[in-house]
C-alpha cells in the first residue's frame, strides 16, 4: 500500500471519529447514491447539443429596473471598467496569483503547479484534496465560480460596450461545453455549484438588454441543461453534519437564487421551498444571536452574510420573501460587522479567510467589509452609529432587485463592544488615531471539526490608527503546503501563550481539529477611562499536571496604553509567549524592552513595549526552520514580519506582565532602557503592580 493511500485512509479514519452515528449513516447513503449516479455522467465526447432552442418557450422575468445603471456612483464605475479592461487582455488576479491566460481559459489547469486534472473523470472519483490529481484545487475552482464574468457583465450593464458581453458569452459557452454533468473536478463540491448559480443569475440579469442574451441562456439547450444539472446536484447532495458550515449556506443560497430567477423546471417550486427552509435554518445555526459567525473566522461571517442578503433579495423580488426571523438575523450579522470594524473599516482577522465572495459586481478589493455594509445599508438600512459606507455597484444593483429597504425591529441603539455569545470583546478608544483591541475569549470554532478555526484562544489583536501593531497572522494557504498551513493555524502564530510545547487544540488535518480548547470570559468592565477584560481557557487541562491559562487585558484610555497580564495556573510548565507585529512595524529589542515604530505608514507612529522579564526574549523575522515571523494579507500571499518570542517556565503566583504604550503621532520613542520597568520592580512596587494588574 502506497504512502499516499495510507495517508488518505488515516485521514478518513480521523474524520469519521468526529462524526455522529447519524452523520456516518447519511454519508454512507451519499456514497451509495454517488455510485448509482455513475451512469448519469455526461462526458464531453457524449455531449450532443440538442436542438438550437429548448423544446418549450422559456423567459427570464427578473431584469433590473430602468435607470439602475445611472445610480451607480462614478467612483465605483471607474474601477469596474478598469478591471474589466484588464480581463479583456486576459489578466485577472486569483488568490494572490496574477493570471495572464484568461483570453481562452483552461478550466482544469492549476496555474501554480501546472497540473491539469482529467476533465472526463467521473466527478465522484476525483479526489479534489489530492494535489497529484488536481493541483491546488482552490486555484482551479476559483475561476469556475465565474465571478470574473459577473464583473464583465457589470461593465456591459454600465456601458453597453459589446466587447464585454461577447467575452462573457465566449467564456460561458466554453464552460458549458467543457464541464458536462458530473465530469471533472468542478462537480465535486456543492459550495462551488451554489456560487456558480448565483453568478449565472446575475450574468443573465445584467445582460438583459444585450441582443444576444436569450441565445446565450434560455434559447440555448445546453445552458438550460447546465442550470438544471446544477440544481439537481444541490438537491441530492447538501452538506450535512460536521460539514454544514458556510458550505451549506452557499449551496442553499445558490439553489434559492436560481430557482427564483430560473423557474423553468417542474422541480423549481420544490427546489425553491426546500432551499429557502434550508437557508433560513442554517443561517440561524451558523451564527450567534449577536450576529457573529459561529465559525469564528471573521471573513466567513462576511461571506455568509453576503450570501444571505443576496438570496433574501432574490426571494423578495420573486414574491416569496424569507421570514422576519431570517431578516432579523441578517441584520444582526450586519450590525455586528459594523460594530467590529476599526476606523479604516477593517474587520478582525480571526480564523481562516479565503477571500470568498458570494457575488462579485465590483472590482475585487482586499477588504470586502465596506461592500457588505453598503449592501446591508441598501437592504435593511444603516443605524446612526454605523460608519458611513460608500455605495458601490453591488449595493445599488442588489438593492434595486429588492425594490425597498426592509424594516427590522430590535436592532442595537448604540455600537456594541462585546459579543458575549461569541466570546469577542473590543476594547477601543474614540476619535482619531483609534486604539482598537480585539480579545478572544470564546469557543474554538463551529461543529466537531471546526474546520476554519485557529488555535488562538485568549489571543489579542491590537491596531493603532488602523495599523496592525499586535497582528493576527492570517491564513496564507489551505492546500498543498502543509507545514505553512499548520503554522498559520497554530498557537505560537498568535498573540497568546503556548504551554508544554503544543497547540491549545489538537490539529488532525488541514481542516480538522480535535480536543477543542474552550475559553470563557470571566469579567468584562468598561468604565470611563478604563476598560478591562479577563478570560481563561482549558486547552491544557490534559497536561501533567493540568494547566489553566488566564489572561487580563486592560486599556487605559487616558494614558493610551494596554496592559496584558498572563497567569499560568497548575504547576511548572514550559511556556512560550508570542507577540506578532504587522508588516509596517519595525521592532528593536533590548533584553525585555522593545521599541516599535511604523515610519512608512500613512500616519507614522511609535510605541513602547515592556515584556515580562521572567522570560528570555528573542526577535524573529521571515524564518523557515522553524517557521516564524510571517504575515499573510490574503490567500496565496505572505510577507516577512517581526515576532517577539519569550521562552521560560511558568511558576505559581508569578504573572507575566506586558505593557504596550503608544506615543503621540510624530513623537520619537526614547531608548528602550530609559523607560522599561522590570518584573522585579513590579513585585517591589505595589503602586506600579496595582496599575498594571
Amino acid at each position: 500500500m502506497s504512502a499516499a493511500v495510507t495517508s488518505r485512509l488515516g485521514w478518513y479514519a480521523r474524520r469519521a471519529a468526529l462524526m455522529s452515528p447519524a452523520e456516518l449513516a447519511w454519508r454512507f447513503r451519499d456514497q451509495v447514491i454517488r455510485a448509482a449516479w455513475s451512469p448519469r455522467q455526461v462526458t464531453r465526447q457524449q455531449l450532443v447539443r440538442a436542438a438550437p432552442v429548448p423544446d418549450r418557450e422559456l423567459a427570464f422575468t427578473g431584469p433590473l429596473p430602468p435607470g439602475t445603471a445611472a445610480r451607480v456612483p462614478e467612483e465605483a464605475r471607474k474601477p469596474v471598467l478598469e478591471a474589466a479592461d484588464r480581463l479583456l487582455q486576459g489578466e485577472w488576479e486569483v488568490l494572490g496569483l496574477l493570471r495572464t491566460d484568461l483570453e481562452r481559459p483552461d478550466w482544469f489547469r492549476d496555474p501554480q503547479s501546472g497540473r491539469q486534472s482529467d476533465p472526463d473523470r467521473y466527478a465522484f472519483r476525483v479526489d479534489h484534496r489530492s494535489e497529484e490529481q488536481v493541483g491546488n484545487v482552490k486555484q482551479v475552482w476559483e475561476l469556475s465560480r465565474l465571478q470574473h464574468l459577473t464583473l464583465l457583465a457589470t461593465a456591459w450593464f454600465l456601458t453597453e460596450d459589446e466587447r464585454y458581453a461577447l467575452r462573457v458569452a465566449d467564456h460561458l459557452r466554453s464552460w458549458w461545453r467543457e464541464n458536462p454533468f458530473l465530469s471533472g473536478v468542478h462537480w465535486t463540491s456543492g459550495i462551488e455549484l451554489g456560487i456558480r448559480l448565483i453568478s449565472l443569475v446575475w450574468i443573465r440579469r445584467l445582460l438583459d438588454n444585450w441582443p444576444g442574451v436569450s441565445a446565450l441562456f434560455e434559447r440555448d439547450a445546453l445552458a438550460v441543461r447546465q442550470i438544471r444539472w446544477h440544481q439537481q446536484y444541490l438537491a441530492a447532495f447538501p452538506s450535512r453534519g460536521s460539514s454544514a458550515n458556510n458550505h451549506v449556506i452557499a449551496e442553499a443560497a445558490g439553489q434559492l437564487t436560481a430557482s427564483c430567477a430560473f423557474p423553468w423546471f417542474r422541480e423549481s417550486e420544490r427546489w425553491r421551498r426546500k432551499s429557502a427552509l434550508l437557508l433560513e435554518r442554517e443561517l440561524i445555526r451558523n451564527t450567534f444571536p449577536s450576529g457573529v459567525g459561529r465559525e469564528l473566522a471573521s471573513d466567513y461571517q462576511c461571506f455568509v452574510a453576503e450570501l444571505g442578503f443576496v438570496a433574501a433579495a432574490e426571494a423578495e423580488a420573486s414574491g416569496f420573501p424569507l421570514s422576519p426571523v431570517t431578516w432579523t438575523r441578517l441584520s444582526a450579522m450586519a450590525d455586528s460587522a459594523a460594530a467590529m470594524v476599526d476606523e479604516r473599516l477593517r474587520p478582525p482577522r480571526q480564523g481562516d479567510s479565503d477571500e470568498g465572495r458570494g457575488l462579485l459586481l465590483d472590482a475585487p478589493a482586499a477588504n470586502r467589509w465596506p461592500s457588505l455594509l453598503a449592501l446591508a445599508d441598501s437592504l435593511v438600512g444603516r443605524l446612526d452609529w454605523w460608519p458611513a459606507p460608500s455605495a458601490d455597484a453591488g449595493s445599488v444593483l442588489v438593492g434595486a432587485v429588492a425594490h425597498a429597504r426592509r424594516h427590522v425591529e430590535g436592532r442595537p441603539g448604540q455600537r456594541p463592544s462585546r459579543f458575549a455569545d461569541a466570546g469577542v470583546t473590543l476594547l477601543r478608544t474614540s476619535g482619531a488615531n483609534e486604539i482598537w483591541c480585539r480579545c478572544d475569549g470564546g469557543p474554538h470554532g463551529y461543529l466537531s471539526i471546526a474546520g476554519h478555526a485557529h488555535a488562538d484562544a485568549l489571543s489579542v489583536e491590537v491596531r493603532y490608527a488602523g495599523i496592525d501593531i499586535l497582528a493576527d497572522p492570517g491564513t496564507y494557504c489551505y492546500h498543498g503546503e502543509r507545514a505553512w498551513r499548520s503554522y498559520f493555524r497554530s498557537t505560537i502564530a498568535h498573540n497568546t501563550a503556548e504551554i508544554g510545547g503544543r497547540n491549545q487544540s489538537a490539529e488532525r488535518g488541514p481542516f480538522m481539529w480535535a480536543n477543542h480548547a474552550n475559553a470563557r470570559e470571566v469579567e468584562v468592565i468598561d468604565d470611563g477611562d478604563i476598560a478591562r477584560w479577563t478570560a481563561e481557557h482549558d486547552g491544557y487541562a490534559s497536561l501533567d499536571p493540568p494547566a489553566m491559562h488566564r489572561r487580563s487585558v486592560l486599556l487605559d484610555r487616558a494614558s493610551r496604553s494596554i496592559d496584558i497580564i498572563d497567569e499560568i495556573e497548575g504547576g511548572r510548565h514550559d511556556v512560550r509567549l508570542a507577540f506578532h507585529f504587522g508588516p509596517e512595524v519595525r521592532v528593536e529589542l533590548d533584553e525585555s524592552c522593545a521599541v516599535l515604530s511604523w515610519p512608512q505608514a500613512d500616519k507614522p507612529g511609535s510605541a513602547r513595549l515592556e515584556l515580562p522579564g521572567a522570560l528570555r526574549w528573542s526577535l524573529h523575522r521571515g524564518e523557515t526552520d522553524p517557521i516564524l515571523g510571517w504575515y499573510s494579507d490574503g490567500l496565496g500571499r505572505r510577507v516577512q514580519a517581526f515576532t517577539l518570542l519569550g521562552c521560560g517556565r511558568s511558576g505559581p503566583g508569578t504573572p507575566l506582565a506586558t505593557r504596550l504604550e503608544f506615543l503621540e503621532i510624530g513623537a520619537s520613542p526614547k531608548p528602550a532602557l530609559s523607560w522599561c520597568v522590570s518584573d522585579a520592580r513590579l513585585s517591589e512596587n505595589p503602586e506600579i503592580r496595582a496599575e498594571v494588574t
